[in-house]
């Protein structure tokens, strides 16, 4: 039940994020969790970081492949918004 609660207090605030931010912050967690559990004993710390690097890169990537079309935007307030890419983008 613990793990539960706490794999969903990472996952909840994630709603309000992009595909591409979604996609790295799973893959980063993910690939984190891998990595050092496939890494040698003495090296746990250096194979979560890999892993979550690689994670992260592969999980972005996959996740803007589901943005087709799309573009993020910032507006002259700061506010940022997706929204249909301009043609030759």
């Amino acid at each position: 039940m613990k793990k539960l609660a706490l794999c969903l207090a990472l996952l909840v605030p994630l709603a309000a994020c992009s595909q591409t931010q979604q996609g790295a912050a799973i893959g980063g967690l993910g690939g984190a969790a891998i990595g050092s559990a496939v890494a040698a004993p003495g090296n746990r710390t250096e194979g979560a970081l890999v892993g979550g690097a690689v994670g992260a890169v592969a999980g972005g990537l996959i996740g803007h492949a589901n943005e087709p079309n799309q573009c993020r935007y910032r507006d002259r307030y700061g506010r940022t918004y997706v929204a249909p890419c301009q043609r030759g983008y």
